[in-house]
Order: C-alpha cells, then structure tokens, then sequence
C-alpha cells in the first residue's frame, strides 16, 4: 500500500507506452540503454516519437544493464535499461545482480508476453518476477494500465533510498497498448518500506566517547561513503581525528589515497599495513562496509583479536550479520557523519595523542615492508608499471572501470583515487565482461571526462560486440588490455594452490585485437616494449575523438601480491612467491 501525492498531468488517455516514455521523462532520464524485441516494441515506437531521452542501443542486454549500472556509478543517478522478454530478460540476470551485489541504484523494464499467454509457454516467455526476484531489490509485475506510472515511481524510489539496488518492472505487451488518463505522482509514501536515514543520537555518543578512548583506532570505509555521497564528511573524520583509513574495493575514492593518513586497500589484495592494523586495532569503526569474506578473510581469525566495533549502515541487516559488533547504528552514512563529527567537535574529551602516535609509528613499520613493491624488467612489461604510467598520464583524474582479475587487482592498487565514483568496477559479484559496458556509462554520463577501461584477454571478449555500440555513438575510452595470454586469476591460484596444474587456463588462439579494434572502426595499438609503455599512453590519450585499444604484451608469469588465501586471518599474508 502507498499513499502518491500526484504531480500535474494530462487526463487524456495515452498508451502504457507512452505512460512509460512520460514517467521516465518526469524522472529525469537521460539516457536509457537497451535493446529492441515483440514484446517492447510499442515502447520503443513512443520511444521514437520523444525527445526528452536518448536510447543508446546495445549489442547485448547484459551490456545494456552493466552500462546503466555504470551510469548510475559514476553521476549518482538512477540507471535506467529496457529489454525485451524471456532471453531479453534472462540476458539482463548477470548485469542486474552485478548491480544488486554492489548496491546500485538502477531501473530495469522488461517486456512481458500479453497477459493472456502469460503461464502458456508462449514465445519468448518467461517467469520475469521469479527468475530475477533473487537478485534485485523489488520487481513488479504490472497486470493494470492504471497502475503503470504509480509502480515506475516506486520503482525509482526504492532503486535510490535505504540501501540502493536494481528495481525491475515487468510490463505485459497489451499493457503497453491499453490506455488511460496520465498522473505521475509527485511524492510516494509506502507503508510497508521505510528506511531510516537519522542515526540514533544515543548510539553516536557513544561511538564518540569510544572513539576518543581508543589506543590503536582504525576507520575502515566501503562502498557505502560513495553511495551516500559521505566522501567529504570522511575526509574531515580522518584529517579532524588523525586516525589511519582504509578503503575497501568498492570505497577507493571515498577518502584520499594521496592523504598520509591512507593505508591502502584492506583483505584478499590489500595492503600489508592496511590489514596488519585492521587485526592489530582495539577500535574499528566501520562505515559503510560489511566485513565481506575478500576482506577480513575468516571470521573467527578476525575475531581472536579482541577490539571493539563501531558498525555505521543504512542496512540493518549488514550490522553483526558476518562480525559481532558493540555500537550499531542504522542510518544514512552521510547523515551519521554529520552528526557523528558535529558531536567530536563538541566533545571535551581528548584523542589519546601519546597512543595515537605510538600506534603510526607502529603502522610506519608495517609501511616499511613495501608490500606493493615489485621488480621491474627491461625486457617484460610489468602490468604493475602500466598502472602506475596511466595514472602518471591521466594526472589521476580519469574515470577508471575495469574488468575482473590480476588487471583489477592492480588497477585497484597502483591508480591512487583521490575522488569517489572515480572507480567503477563489479566488486560483490566479481564480473568478467563488465569493463567495456561499463565505460560506456560512464562516458554517456561524464561526456567530457577522460575514462579508460583496464581489461584483460579473458574479460574484454565477453562483452567485445560493445565496440560497435562505442563507434555508434561516438564513445572514445581508451582499452588499457594487460595481456598476458591467460585466465591471470585462475592460473595464479592453480599455480599457488593446485601444483601449477594450469587445467584450462591458457588463452589460446587470440584474436589480433588490433585489427579486430580496427575492424569495428577504431585505433589499434599494440605494446611489446617496456620503454614505450608511456609514449604509446600518451599518444593514445592525445587522441580524445577516437576510441583506442591499446593490447599490453604483459609478463605472463606476474601474480598479484600481497595475498591472503582463502580460510586464513588477514594477518597470513603472501607478500610473494617467497613466502609459498
């Protein structure tokens, strides 16, 4: 049940189509990403005849998600995709629950057969509802005209409030013919959804006054800063306190890696210092994260330091659902730092600064191994220097999505993000084919910001038909493709965990991607030299009007360090293959 307070509209009768064109554009869509078929098609004829939005058609429906998704990243706005019914929406799964994983804010609409063949195994049919209810927020389906723009503004409220997700809604294809009087409602109230956004003013005090008696404090941030939009009110925590930070995979940005008070990515990949002090602390205050297993690695390792937990989440079911902790709070991050720093600044109590430096000498230590540090060749391009170099070129600054595997990895350690939504990857789910879809969004969002997408042999081919959707609409990332002729992730941990045994591993018969980029209308590069790994970026860069694809002949046998294997504590690193 909801109660609407209805926005003005026009009581003439119009389709469910084009109910659907008006309720999108009342939202404020700009773009949606989709791709054509029966059970849509009298969407996409209101589609034709608007102008409010522009429809960016896909090759894939998965890529049309992973793009919304992308959008939604990086403009903290709610993406929006349409696909059309049975393997339209069974191509969709993988991008909805990439988004539902990393607690992005989309709108997907499907098509659905006309409601009297619904149940009959019709053609394209499928349970829409059923076979996507595991990895979204909400689904609808709607079964009434007169329903249709009421369910959109739910949908669009639920995708951006509490804890963010996709939100699918299913529409019958003789939905989209019926008519009715056109109302979009201003507001919605739904009884049974309500999520708090004010932390409790009793738990924050308490989270102060532990805050300011902690020895050895630690602040680990997620994903969840950027997606409230926390990041400043992050950065005055760490600079008003001087405590050492943390961010997770899906936070890096939130808080400045270029700050001394950044320690550098925690868990699987992390730093050593970052996960040293994570199970060293006797105070961790963790905001917008959840203890993921990539993370904190064994619970019950995590738990044989003892320390007290300040836990800050919009969900409550995240609090205590993998670590026990001693303070919750359930609330916005963005609105529990306000008021979480208002009530610092008015505390008389004091940090204890004589603890507080004994503890950064302590971390100084940890630093001092140099776990990021690597051997650099004249002969080989490490993957590592080609990180370091792109964000030497790109000042930075640049958008960066990625793949999934050793590239991630690296890109995630050696690009230092000093802004959020700055680093657009599929954390939760771990998607190969993402990256260039990604850019895609991004770039339809940012159009005049510099993105690059760092890919892999294994990953860019999953998704590698997006290339003519980018030559269609005039989209120029530039493909950074660490090529080192295998599934890197897996060969890394057969190599560590199955007696080398590489069992389908191996990238055999590769495609001359330069040529293949050439085919579809862009620039081709390719890199074998470790001397002209710069030159070729900045050349590439220097091309801002063409798409570049720029295949990294990589050493092969490079693996990604440190590492923390599966089942053991975060402080069982592998700094490297010497500690095998």
């Amino acid at each position: 049940m909801s109660n609407e307070t209805l926005a003005s509209g026009s009581s003439a009768s119009i389709t469910g189509a084009e109910i659907v064109v008006r309720c999108l554009a009342e939202e404020g869509v700009k773009h949606v990403f989709g791709y054509p078929g029966g059970a849509v098609l009298y969407i996409y004829d209101a589609i034709f005849k608007q102008d409010k939005f522009q429809h960016v058609l896909v090759r894939h429906e998965q890529a049309a998600v992973h793009a919304a998704d992308a959008y939604s990243r990086s403009s903290n706005t709610v993406g929006v995709a349409l696909v059309t019914s049975g393997p339209g929406v069974t191509n969709a799964v993988t991008g909805l629950s990439t988004a539902y994983m990393d607690s992005i804010p989309m709108v997907v609409i499907s098509g659905q057969v006309p409601s009297n063949a619904i149940g009959q195994d019709a053609f394209q049919e499928c349970d829409t509802v059923g076979i996507t209810r595991p990895v979204v927020k909400h689904n609808f389906l709607v079964k009434d005209v007169r329903e249709l723009a009421s369910t959109i503004k739910k949908a669009f409220y639920i995708a951006r409030t509490g804890r963010p997700g996709p939100v699918l809604v299913d529409i019958p294809k003789d939905i989209t013919m019926h008519k009715c009087g056109f109302e979009y409602p201003r507001d919605i109230e739904m009884r049974s959804y309500k999520p708090v956004d004010k932390g409790h003013a009793g738990q924050i005090r308490k989270a102060v006054q532990l805050l300011a008696s902690a020895e050895r404090p630690m602040i680990y941030a997620g994903g969840g800063v950027i997606l409230a939009n926390a990041s400043n009110e992050l950065n005055r925590l760490v600079d008003k306190t001087g405590f050492p930070v943390t961010n997770t995979l899906m936070g890096l940005g939130a808080s400045r890696s270029s700050s001394p008070h950044f320690v550098g990515m925690p868990g699987m990949h992390g730093t050593y210092e970052a996960n040293m002090a994570m199970q060293h602390c006797d105070v961790l205050i963790a905001i917008g994260a959840r203890f993921d297993d990539r993370v904190i690695g064994n619970p019950k390792h995590f738990a044989s330091h003892p320390r007290k937990i300040i836990h800050i989440d919009i969900d409550p079911s995240s609090i205590s659902k993998r670590v026990k902790v001693d303070i919750p709070i359930v609330g916005n991050v963005k609105d529990v730092l306000v008021e979480l720093l208002s009530q610092l600044e008015a505390s008389t109590s004091q940090t204890n600064t004589h603890a507080l430096q004994a503890w950064w000498k302590q971390i100084a230590e940890w630093r001092g191994r140099e776990c990021l540090a690597y051997a650099p060749s004249d002969e080989l391009i490490k993957p590592q220097s080609v990180i370091e170099t792109l964000h030497k070129v790109t000042g930075g600054d640049a958008f960066i999505t990625s793949d999934v595997g050793q590239h991630q990895m690296w890109a995630a350690q050696y690009y230092g993000f000093d802004k959020p939504r700055r680093w657009i990857n599929s954390g939760g789910l771990g998607t190969m084919g993402v990256g260039l879809p990604y850019a895609m969004g991004v770039q339809m969002a940012n159009p005049d910001a510099t993105v690059a997408c760092v890919t892999g042999e294994g990953s860019i081919q999953m998704c590698i038909q997006e290339l003519a959707t980018c030559k269609q609409y005039h989209l120029t990332p530039k493909i950074i493709l660490l090529n080192n002729r295998f599934l890197g992730m897996v060969r890394q941990w057969q190599e560590i965990d199955y007696g080398s045994r590489y069992s389908e591993s191996y990238m055999d018969s590769l495609p001359d991607f330069e040529r293949l980029a050439e085919a579809y209308g862009h620039v081709g590069m390719r890199i074998e030299k470790p001397g002209d790994v710069e030159a070729s970026l900045v050349e590439a860069f220097a091309m801002k009007d063409r798409l570049v694809f720029m295949n990294f002949i990589t050493d092969r046998s490079e693996n990604v360090w440190p590492m923390v294997k599966a089942g053991k504590g975060l402080n069982e690193m592998l700094l490297g293959s010497e500690d095998l």
